[in-house]
């Protein structure tokens, strides 16, 4: 006699810490954010289906034709086609509202983005995900999304000269120390960083509101450095540095 065993084989793991919940109108004390290890460049994927996924073709031919195939992805995608990937699909997006039937495209009040939408191969694959939780996050600070409010854009976009909104938890701006402040940091290139200036229309331990500086195309990271520590007459003898991991993209002019 044999027996039958229906097992289903783990084909991927994430990573996962609990932060305090502090969403209104949302039960449990916890929620989870993924424990976000580097990001993969095309060479890091490709390098992976030549060692794990069993690519026998040329490293170098594999990574030029991944790198045209995007390339002409986003020049269908700016002549206005959405693209299927089957795992995902990218939607261009013009935003802002118009005021008449016959007004012209202002780049300023209606921006050109882009929406990624997951498809079913993908929603497929994630029914054998297993999530590992790894228990607490450092609650010391974090930075939960950061908001275009030009655009309704939600940890995607910056518009540079427009407004953002940052929440998270022990956010707020507040200290001596001239290094105080909110920085946008170039994800390629940590060197370049920018400082917030001018007032913030809010200042609070769960929001930042503010002007986007002048950012060139590309993408950036948020870092905020402060000596806040949930109360309002005690502060950190020297500054912390709050980085998220959140890639936003400033579009080219």
């Amino acid at each position: 006699m044999s027996i039958i065993n229906n097992v289903t084989e783990t084909l991927h793991r994430i990573k996962v810490k609990l932060y305090p919940n502090y969403l209104p109108h949302v039960e449990g004390a916890y929620i989870a954010r993924t424990d976000n290890e580097a990001s993969l460049a095309i060479e890091d994927v490709c390098a992976a289906l030549k060692n794990r996924g069993g690519f026998t073709g040329n490293y170098d031919d594999l990574v030029e034709h991944v790198k045209q195939f995007f390339d002409e992805t986003a020049y269908q995608l700016c002549d206005g086609f959405a693209v299927n990937t089957g795992y995902f699909s990218v939607h261009p997006n013009v935003g802002g509202t118009f005021d008449k039937t016959t007004a012209g495209h202002d780049a300023g009040r209606h921006p050109v983005t882009f929406r990624f939408r997951t498809r079913a191969r993908l929603r497929a694959l994630a029914e054998h995900i297993v999530v590992e939780i790894e228990g607490l996050a450092d609650i010391a600070g974090y930075i939960d999304e950061c908001v275009d409010t030009d655009t309704g854009a939600i940890n995607e976009t910056l518009t540079p000269g427009g407004m953002f909104s940052i929440s998270g938890h022990k956010i707020k701006v507040a200290g001596d120390s001239p290094d105080i402040g909110i920085y946008f940091v170039s994800a390629e290139d940590a060197g370049q960083r920018v400082k917030v200036s001018g007032h913030l229309a809010e200042n609070i331990g769960s929001k930042l509101i503010g002007i986007v500086p002048a950012l060139s195309a590309g993408a950036w990271k948020v870092e905020i450095v402060t000596q806040y520590t949930g109360a309002t007459n005690s502060f950190l003898k020297s500054p912390r540095t709050i980085e998220s991991s959140i890639i936003l993209t400033v579009p080219a002019p």
